[in-house]
């Protein structure tokens, strides 16, 4: 498996989650789109939300979500990236709410670097993929 693979997984999922920390507090919440631009995975947030400025501050993240009798756990510092150019990226490969345009000031993206995916079955052994 490969990063690609990743994002279809993620994809597949439909909604995933994201935990991020502030303080000593964890938080975690429901995410629903990716993209892949310049090889890298990205996700999208607005900077009106919590979860932005958490990245912000403290870059380390997981994702968790399940699929198929299947669930993954992706370790990953995010990146954020203040192109317009990745922002269109995950405008063109997603259905997103109305309150995402890439041009509003408000639509913001990250992406993952340093990431580590564990996928895990019940009936096999787990696939660690690394990007």
């Amino acid at each position: 498996m490969n990063m690609e693979q990743i994002y279809e997984y993620l994809r597949n999922c439909g909604i995933f989650y994201i935990a991020t920390t502030e303080e000593e507090q964890p938080h975690v919440r429901p995410f629903g789109s990716v993209s892949i631009f310049e090889e890298h995975l990205y996700i999208v947030t607005t900077n009106e939300k919590k979860v932005f400025h958490q990245m912000l501050k403290n870059p380390k993240i997981e994702i968790s979500a399940m699929y198929n009798n299947s669930w993954i756990r992706l370790e990953a510092e995010v990146v954020y990236d203040h192109r317009r150019d990745a922002r269109q990226a995950m405008w063109d490969q997603n259905t997103l709410d109305p309150m995402y345009s890439v041009d509003n000031g408000k639509t913001e993206v990250f992406y993952l670097k340093n990431a580590t995916a564990t996928i895990y079955s019940a009936t096999a052994t787990p696939i660690v993929i690394s990007f």
